[in-house]
């Protein structure tokens, strides 16, 4: 909230209480109506959804948006087989709830159809980003067998990548001698409890606390920031390299990889209730929230350790994801800690809502979030729109209204 704002706020004696623990209530200071800059979040919804009809317009048959290039005016698209391919129909099923619009419903379930066949894909590590943020979404809101089936396939084809010996799944196919996991991959285990709760077979919730706890005892320093990539000897499962690939250096915190631990370790608690997972998460975001270099406005620097800090480019996506993650971790943790996430997420979410982040109606090929940093040493997807931005933005913005009662 703004300092303004809250003074307000605070003299309209406006109040809420919510439960920001397991075992306690905390009193917040939360406003009975929300008041994002320049919108109300039901306008952000409206205006969002008018972004994504004209990103529909746009896109060939069986295409998945992936970026927009504004100086060239071109959207970029991939196949199915894209690990970001489940976000545009998960947003469009977010906003369809948020609005009722039937014209996203439609949209979500004609790319439902063109993504399905992935269920059988055994080749990739990221089927929770590409099913469960479509298909789980979809379920959610109309059940259906044919859901059910196409999710517990996939958690099978996930599973397929698993490694005894290493305890983990495997991110990135690579040299038969390495076996390579990434951060990123604590967000394709949400995947994997539903599936027990689906199925009843708990192999599928022992092979996520598996990789999670390998997780836990390599990807992390001292200071609880994370390494990006680890690779592990396939034959023994010890570690062979602690690495980065996009962010800035082997030893420096790469934002959007923070934001995935921090998303991925409140998911791990909400699961199994271990205690663990909760301090790791709190840890995590006390690291990124207690950063010297984490600008006011809680958008992170690409890389918490960019050399040309404070001129080096911001991730909106990485400050979506936060925000998302710190509302439901913020349910879980010790009320003085809880204020200080939910504070941090309103920030990041009126942030995001300002004009420099949002895009205007009808411009940014019809993305709603601007300046998105993909993999900048590749410099691909460099200060660009990301679906994934959008995903969790809407994803956070609905978490945050579910506070005002």
């Amino acid at each position: 909230m703004t300092r303004i704002l809250m003074k307000a706020l605070l003299i309209s004696g406006l109040f809420l209480q919510f439960n920001c623990s397991s075992s306690k209530t905390a009193v917040i200071e939360v406003p009975q109506k929300t008041n994002i800059p320049t919108k109300t979040i039901s306008g952000i919804y409206q205006d969002a959804a008018a972004q994504y009809k004209i990103l529909a317009a746009k896109l060939p048959a069986n295409r998945f948006p992936k970026t927009y290039h504004a100086k060239k005016d071109s959207l970029e698209t991939s196949g199915s087989d894209w690990w970001c391919s489940g976000f545009y129909p998960g947003t469009l099923l977010y906003l369809f709830q948020a609005t009722n619009d039937k014209q996203l419903n439609s949209e979500a379930n004609r790319m439902l159809e063109a993504l399905k066949k992935e269920q059988f894909n055994t080749s990739t590590h990221d089927l929770g980003f590409m099913m469960y943020c479509s298909f789980g979404k979809a379920n959610e809101i109309t059940p259906k067998a044919e859901y059910k089936d196409i999710l517990v396939n996939s958690a099978k084809s996930l599973s397929s990548r698993f490694n005894p010996k290493v305890g983990a799944i495997k991110s990135w196919d690579s040299d038969k001698n390495e076996f390579l996991v990434i951060i990123d991959n604590m967000m394709n285990l949400e995947l994997l409890f539903w599936a027990t709760r689906a199925t009843g077979d708990s192999s599928f919730y022992k092979l996520a606390v598996t990789h999670a706890n390998t997780t836990l005892k390599n990807h992390f320093r001292l200071d609880y920031s994370s390494y990006h990539v680890i690779n592990y000897d396939p034959a023994t499962g010890a570690v062979q390299q602690k690495r980065t690939a996009q962010g800035y250096a082997d030893e420096s915190a790469w934002a959007r990889g923070q934001a995935w631990g921090l998303y991925g370790y409140t998911v791990m608690y909400r699961e199994t209730k271990d205690p663990k997972y909760l301090t790791q998460a709190i840890h995590m975001a006390d690291f990124m929230l207690n950063h010297p270099n984490l600008p006011e406005d809680k958008i992170p620097y690409w890389d918490f350790n960019a050399p040309n800090i404070p001129n080096a480019l911001r991730d909106a996506s990485a400050g979506a994801i936060n925000a998302a993650a710190l509302l439901e971790l913020c349910r879980y943790a010790p009320n003085a800690a809880a204020r200080k996430y939910f504070s941090a997420a309103e920030t990041i979410l009126q942030t995001l809502s300002t004009d420099t982040y949002r895009a205007a109606p009808g411009t940014n090929g019809g993305f709603i979030l601007k300046h998105g940093v993909g993999h900048h040493p590749a410099g691909t997807e460099v200060d660009t729109p990301l679906t994934y931005g959008d995903y969790y933005y809407i994803e956070a913005l609905r978490r945050y209204q579910a506070f005002i009662k």
